[in-house]
């Protein structure tokens, strides 16, 4: 089975991810999915993951992120760009802030296109 990579979500997406999981085939598919997960694996945005899907309405201001990763505004801001960029946050600005909302499909696309690293064979 092979993989297809599409964008999902927003139009200016960094990277795709798989839509099926199946063997990776081509050095294209594989980069597209490192890079998501690349965007995943620095600790500070996998903790701002975690913040917003845990937050009230799964959405959270950038303003109420900032004290529980213990870094600056400018700081979270840039790691919560990264995030938006791969497709796996959402950015709505509301007057001076903006609010952050996961994107539970890009999650499930990338579960999916692991599965096949877990299933015996």
């Amino acid at each position: 089975m092979q993989i297809e990579f599409k964008a999902s979500g927003t139009e200016d997406a960094g990277c795709c991810v798989p839509e099926r999981s199946g063997p990776i085939r081509s050095i294209e598919e594989a980069q597209n999915l490192a890079g998501l997960l690349k965007a995943l694996a620095e600790p500070t945005r996998l903790q701002l993951l975690s913040l917003v899907a845990a937050h009230d309405g799964g959405e959270a201001c950038v303003c109420d992120l900032t004290e529980p990763v213990g870094l600056s505004q400018p700081t979270v801001s840039h790691h919560l760009k990264i995030l938006v960029d791969t497709g796996l946050l959402t950015r709505e600005k509301r007057g001076v802030w903006a609010y952050y909302a996961l994107v539970p499909e890009r999650m499930n696309q990338i579960a999916q296109a692991l599965g096949d690293f877990t299933t015996s064979r």
